[in-house]
């Protein structure tokens, strides 16, 4: 990282997810593609080696019952990026991230709107609290909510309060009503991405995983 705090295209930055404790939950090395300073795109290819989150019993939170997956502790864990790979538009002061998902023929897929809240940067890379609230946005420009449920649950929990909830969704119409217009980030821009074959997987610092 250089001394403006502008990342280089092809070095690895680490996406993390802290918690609202303040501990940190998953995190995504990418590699970067362009940055700024403030939007930063990375890509996220099948196969990169990630901190994943999971309950404390071993469950995924997608195992658990509704009431319990923002009750239950979590702790990090080596797992990896698997299916697909991503592209990911994370601009400082939004509170979203959109990616570019394509399949393993490298086609591309549609987009995924990450709602998330902004914590700045760290040398390593930027800081995002995950929002549980998300758009799914096809190919064809069809945006549709994700977790709707979980979101509700996660403000009950103390995961979220109100007032973060409702400026997460705020964000999600705004970018659900750039996909009916077409308009970017959904205007077919970077939709036929192809990464520098050259490039290695990214790679995680050691010692991420220590810690709940």
């Amino acid at each position: 990282m250089t001394e403006l705090g502008v990342w280089a295209p092809g070095e690895t930055v680490v996406l993390r997810f802290p918690r609202p404790d303040g501990t940190i939950g998953q995190q995504h090395p990418m590699r970067v593609i362009s940055d700024d300073g403030r939007v930063l795109l990375g890509w996220l290819p099948a196969g990169t080696e990630i901190v994943g989150s999971r309950l404390v019993d071993g469950r995924s939170m997608r195992d658990a019952p509704l009431g319990q997956r923002f009750r239950i502790a979590r702790e990090r864990f080596l797992t990896t990026w698997e299916h697909t790979s991503t592209l990911r538009l994370i601009a400082e002061d939004e509170w979203s991230s959109v990616w570019w998902f394509f399949g393993q023929d490298g086609g591309f897929l549609g987009w995924y709107v990450n709602l998330e809240i902004p914590r700045g940067r760290t040398p390593a890379g930027p800081d995002r609290i995950d929002g549980v609230l998300d758009l799914m946005v096809t190919a064809a420009g069809e945006w549709s909510w994700k977790d709707e449920d979980e979101a509700e649950e996660a403000v009950l929990a103390g995961r979220l309060t109100a007032d973060e909830l409702t400026r997460l969704r705020a964000e999600g119409e705004r970018l659900g009503a750039l996909a009916e217009a077409g308009a970017f980030p959904f205007d077919g821009t970077w939709t036929d991405f192809s990464p520098d074959p050259g490039w290695p997987r990214p790679r995680l610092p050691d010692g991420l995983v220590s810690g709940s």
